[in-house]
């Protein structure tokens, strides 16, 4: 594809997003009451766009498996095609704040993979921390990281890593021991060095439970009202995705639309009543033969 030599050039700084977002905003936000959006971001172009939209959060979800690559679940993500789309959303969208996703089996055998891993988020990917799915078995995981100087934030609740452990994806605190078990984990990752916590497909109560129980930010994924911050996956409320679970609601319907824009421009290209702007000099035409 040849180079677009009319494209002009790309802001530096977002306007949605004047300023850098830190750890210490989130922090700030959570104390202040203030519940703060964070989507899902796999490419620079969107990241751009969420950002003009003052998205402050951008999780650079392991979703990518399955959003982006096509694959049938999250356990087939890639560790290296991961890292490059950290780093493309970081370019897209310099001043968010910028998740990098561990994927499956980069930390679950060996915790100094998992601390070499992590630091490829920072250093790699640009990301300003990274997600892990765990449970409180991992604690000593996060106390590893929290050493080395890595922002993690704990992925409790259902976690779609271990869906073929279980079978299919589960809603977790259903029972009250359900519901204890997932403030446990929270609660003793927190107190092993977890920054924030990610609670996915909970009940409200859980959730609830769960902000009760630590004292950093904790983001919801399908998990009720009382997370201090909201994430679903882009594609989904943009309505780009053929399903989408039923907390993460349609707010536009871009499928279509892009659908009918690339039947539009096809059958333009079918009937040649493109466009073209490019001229020969004055009188280079008439030398062509020459």
């Amino acid at each position: 594809m040849s180079s677009r030599v009319d494209e002009p050039p790309r802001p530096s700084s977002p306007p949605g997003l004047p300023e850098r977002i830190t750890l210490r905003d989130l922090r700030r936000w959570r104390r202040d009451d203030v519940v703060f959006p964070c989507l899902t971001a796999y490419d620079a172009t969107m990241a751009r766009w969420l950002a003009r939209a003052g998205v402050p959060v951008m999780l650079v979800g392991d979703s990518a498996a399955e959003v982006v690559l096509g694959l049938p679940s999250t356990t087939h993500a890639p560790l290296d095609f991961l890292l490059q789309i950290t780093a493309a959303v970081r370019r897209g969208a310099p001043n968010a704040f910028v998740v990098g996703d561990m994927p499956f089996m980069t930390y679950h055998a060996d915790e100094n993979d998992a601390v070499t891993n992590a630091a490829r988020f920072m250093v790699e990917g640009h990301a300003d921390a990274v997600k892990l799915e765990a449970d409180a078995r991992f604690a000593s995981v996060f106390e590893r990281l929290s050493r080395a100087g890595v922002p993690a934030i704990a992925h409790v609740g259902c976690l779609p890593q271990q869906v073929h452990l279980h079978g299919g994806y589960k809603v977790a605190g259903r029972t009250a021991a359900s519901a204890r078990g997932v403030v446990e984990d929270a609660r003793i990752l927190v107190e092993a060095g977890a920054v924030a916590v990610l609670a996915e497909a909970t009940t409200a109560e859980t959730a609830a439970r769960v902000v009760e129980a630590v004292d950093v930010p904790v983001i919801g994924c399908g998990a009720g009202p009382a997370c201090h911050g909201q994430i679903v996956v882009t594609q989904d409320i943009l309505g780009l995705s053929d399903w989408q679970p039923s907390f993460a609601g349609k707010e536009g319907r871009i499928g279509p639309s892009v659908q009918a824009v690339v039947e539009q421009w096809c059958e333009k290209v079918r009937r040649r009543e493109l466009d073209h702007d490019y001229e020969m000099l004055d009188g280079e035409a008439n030398r062509l033969d020459d």
